[in-house]
């Protein structure tokens, strides 16, 4: 007996990155105090509102099969939203649901890709990218966003990078993990190559309803990238809806097609319920998102405040998103075993942000999607845990 070799193909180091937050969640699942912000799931219930949508429809018998592209009044206010903000007209034939960004990044790949294509990707990048598009069989080509910049992209480096096997590029924006928004020049020089060297542009764009400062400009709006560029959208951010699992691609109606066959084996549709439910999202989808974003924007603060006086540490602040990346090399351990002795010795779980790409060597990834006081009582564990190496080093160098 064998086991066909795709899923050992795919797996990266970006999938054991979550072991300590395996970890984590049994240690507390057993009754330790362990505070975890090892993971983006908001700390808050879905609107109500959100999920009387799903309950009435269930009620009333909506637990049948449904359309494989999506219900057609949730694809066109996802179509409506969008034609706001990418200032021109969208309808649903550019919408197609599936279930959770993951799924749409996969779908991209297998649409887009095959053996024998590269794929380029901004470096550091969210930890499943990386057996997602390896699992069209495409070359991953990185292309490092590196730390002395702010993790900003570098246009020549990834101009270089292109060579005539280059397909596609994918990225986030804003980025998980380093919470950076890439601002319109950044943006054009990606358009202005996609059009030059005829690739495909995939933006996944789950934060975009959580940027803190300026108006959100997506890639997608820019001349020319209607038809090569692809987005990927989510409720799970903005509206605390990540086990509900819905998401969309907006795109060339040819590409939602193709992703509609791809669909039509994996899923056979996503329920209805849930597509009622998250059709009540997107018709308020800046009402909630806002409250959101005013909630993530103090917890921000509050994160960014109370680890920035503490010497051997250096913090990113964020412009978007829910994480925080801290630089740990100034306490002489590695991002890996600073998040094994932070958790085992003061109860708090973050990520090696290494897992994400090599650029973040050094730094660790700390959600704030916890309460406030929650966030305060981990950062002063984390500043006690940091003085505590210092005195160590300190002892070892007399």
């Amino acid at each position: 007996m064998r086991f066909s070799p795709f899923v050992e193909h795919i797996a990266g180091q970006g999938v054991a990155a979550w072991d300590i937050h395996h970890a984590a969640f049994d240690a507390a699942s057993q009754g330790e105090d362990v505070i975890i912000l090892s993971v983006g799931d908001p700390d808050f219930a879905t609107p109500s509102f959100i999920t009387d949508a799903a309950v009435n429809a269930l009620h009333a018998g909506d637990s049948h099969y449904t359309e494989i592209a999506g219900r057609p009044a949730l694809r066109e206010a996802i179509a409506a939203r969008y034609s706001q903000t990418l200032a021109r007209p969208l309808a649903a034939d550019n919408v197609i649901i599936v279930p959770g960004a993951q799924n749409a990044l996969f779908i991209s790949s297998l649409c887009l890709l095959q053996a024998g294509d590269e794929v380029l990707v901004l470096d550091p990048m969210y930890v499943t990218y990386e057996a997602t598009l390896k699992a069209s069989g495409a070359t991953l080509v990185r292309v490092p966003c590196c730390a002395e910049s702010g993790f900003r992209l570098d246009p020549p480096l990834l101009a270089a990078a292109i060579t005539p096997r280059t397909r596609a590029i994918f990225f986030s924006n804003p980025n998980n993990p380093t919470g950076v928004v890439l601002n319109r020049q950044e943006l054009q020089a990606i358009a202005d190559l996609a059009i030059a060297h005829d690739l495909w542009v995939v933006v996944d764009e789950v934060y975009e309803s959580l940027v803190f400062e300026g108006q959100y400009l997506s890639l997608a709006a820019l001349p020319g990238m209607a038809q090569r560029c692809v987005v990927i959208g989510s409720l799970s951010k903005s509206h605390a809806m990540t086990g509900w699992r819905i998401g969309w691609l907006i795109a060339a109606p040819q590409m939602v097609q193709h992703a509609e066959t791809l669909l039509l084996s994996m899923m056979y549709g996503l329920p209805g319920f849930v597509m009622e439910a998250a059709t009540a999202a997107v018709l308020a989808h800046e009402e909630v998102a806002e409250g959101m974003r005013e909630t993530y924007r103090r917890r921000r603060d509050l994160v960014v405040t109370a680890l920035s006086a503490c010497p051997g540490i250096r913090v990113q602040a964020p412009q978007a998103g829910m994480f925080v990346l801290v630089d740990v090399r100034g306490t002489g351990l590695g991002s890996l075993d600073f998040a094994w002795r932070l958790f085992r010795e003061a109860g708090v779980s973050v990520l090696d942000a290494a897992a994400f790409g090599e650029p973040a060597q050094g730094f660790v990834r700390l959600s704030f999607t916890l309460g406030e006081d929650r966030l305060a009582q981990a950062c002063r564990r984390i500043v006690a845990f940091v003085e505590k190496l210092t005195s160590e080093r300190a002892l070892h160098w007399a």
